[in-house]
């Protein structure tokens, strides 16, 4: 009986893997620069040239770019590959943003459940820095940073979560619904009972999570998700009255 060769995989080819792992894992994020190659070499225990070509492999696939004299980073090519082909059908059909919504409210839900169970100390500091910018982001009312932080910590909420498609799919919502937040409504977002009232969920989310209580967890993120979606639909329906009320104007 004839067996069949083994053969021993391409060293380029196991580096391939351990750097996709890490940034499935969101330990590469994209915009993150990768070490320097002699360092990252010695770091993985291997052949500078044997790390060249996997590097050269990810680049042709997307997930790493290459720039002379400015070393190699993270694309975003896992996340836009999610959102470009959103982004127009989102501007022409206005309904897809509720269901964008609820299905974020799934996703954030089981995300911030699995955080509970599976969050380890690492993950645990990680998120209690990210609270302690968002809070100051919210005292401050600087909006751009507040949406900064927000951002960092459903990241790190879906990174705790220890599931690599939480982490991807995370950020390309959150991705996606930030470029479709008008000026005035993130204007809505960034102070008085809205802002308040978004500074105590996230921080009902984090105690969950940090208090190992998984159904707490995943209705704190809920209850988040609702009550975006329904500020969002409250200030659509006040746009709606509004323009009336200048074509009734106009008329007149």
């Amino acid at each position: 009986m004839a067996y069949p060769k083994v053969t021993q995989p391409k060293l380029s080819d196991l580096i391939v893997q351990q750097l996709e792992k890490r940034i499935l894992d969101g330990v590469l994020k994209p915009g993150d620069r990768l070490p320097p190659e002699r360092r990252l070499a010695e770091e993985l225990g291997v052949s500078r040239p044997s790390l060249r070509e996997a590097i050269q492999q990810l680049a042709s696939r997307g997930l790493l770019a290459s720039r002379q004299g400015g070393g190699t980073w993270v694309t975003d090519r896992l996340e836009a590959s999610f959102s470009d082909p959103w982004e127009k059908l989102l501007r022409q059909h206005q309904a897809l943003h509720g269901d964008l919504l609820e299905f974020r409210r799934v996703l954030e839900g089981a995300a911030a459940r699995h955080a509970a169970s599976r969050a380890t100390a690492a993950d645990l500091q990680g998120l209690q820095r990210c609270v302690d910018r968002l809070q100051q982001a919210y005292r401050g009312g600087d909006l751009a940073e507040q949406a900064q932080s927000d951002a960092e910590f459903h990241r790190a909420v879906a990174e705790a979560s220890h599931n690599a498609l939480f982490v991807q799919l995370s950020g390309s919502l959150l991705a996606v619904l930030r470029r479709h937040i008008h000026d005035n409504v993130a204007s809505l977002f960034a102070a008085g009972e809205v802002a308040e009232a978004l500074r105590g969920q996230h921080l009902a989310i984090w105690q969950a999570i940090r208090d190992r209580l998984p159904d707490a967890a995943q209705q704190a993120a809920e209850r988040h998700i609702d009550f975006v979606a329904d500020t969002l639909r409250a200030q659509r329906l006040q746009d709606e009255r509004d323009a009336r009320a200048r074509l009734r104007q106009n008329e007149a």
